[in-house]
């Protein structure tokens, strides 16, 4: 077995080298994209609504709960970003059920990415919420002595938000790979289902971590200006 999608090639002609990371992050995105393309084609209200649209209105819903019980703030601004990570990650590890498959954020190089896109996020979504300078002005809290520390501290985190979701999607199909050898015909069931288990709960805990850093850069100077956004979005319902 190898270590890491990555040492899988597919395809290859000169310097363009298509591994397994490559083609199943592509073959997600295909079916996200297929997906919402099928749901949204023909929106329907009310009891005409077809199966697929329940199933993701129901999913877009629980994420916009999630995000304004974890921010406190109008969840529209976040939920585009947010949700896709979400998504992409959860549907990645779902697919470990289909045989031959490699989950893309077994590779550190997905994990990077998807960190690096957050990392990326965190001072978009503050500067448009608070301005460059209010945004910038972050680092030097609670004093300016502190300014190397809150830039190591934001690096820092990307890398740690990498090599959490990596160690642990990596550490699930070694496990499951070494205990499927010893013992083929009693381990496979309730080890992928404890390794399906896990990559789900690794895909909410990576996109609740990027939406607590992207929320606390884009929260105003005295912390209440969103306070009525996530009032009226609550009556105004989903």
């Amino acid at each position: 077995m190898e270590i890491s999608p990555d040492n899988v090639v597919f395809w290859e002609a000169g310097p363009v080298v298509v591994t397994a990371t490559l083609a199943y992050s592509w073959l997600v995105m295909a079916i996200l994209a297929a997906a919402a393309w099928l749901t949204t084609r023909r929106i329907s209200a009310g009891p005409h609504a077809s199966r697929l649209q329940s199933i993701f209105e129901t999913l877009v819903s629980a994420i916009r709960h999630q995000i304004r019980d974890t921010t406190q703030q109008d969840p529209t601004r976040y939920l585009p970003f947010v949700g896709t990570l979400y998504l992409f990650i959860a549907v990645a590890n779902l697919l470990t059920l289909v045989p031959g498959y490699r989950a893309p954020t077994e590779s550190l190089s997905t994990t990077a990415a998807l960190a690096l896109c957050v990392f990326l996020a965190v001072p978009f979504y503050g500067i448009w919420q608070r301005g460059l300078f209010g945004y910038l002005s972050h680092y030097l809290e609670p004093s300016p002595l502190m300014l190397p520390f809150n830039v190591i501290g934001e690096i820092s985190r990307t890398l740690a938000m990498a090599i959490r979701l990596f160690g642990n999607i990596m550490s699930g199909s070694l496990g499951v790979a070494i205990l499927v050898s010893i013992a083929p015909l009693v381990v496979p069931i309730p080890m992928r289902a404890l390794r399906l288990l896990v990559g789900q709960i690794q895909a909410y805990i990576f996109a609740v971590l990027a939406l607590v850093y992207i929320a606390s850069a884009s929260r105003t100077a005295n912390g209440e200006q969103s306070q009525p956004q996530a009032t009226a979005d609550g009556h105004h319902g989903n």
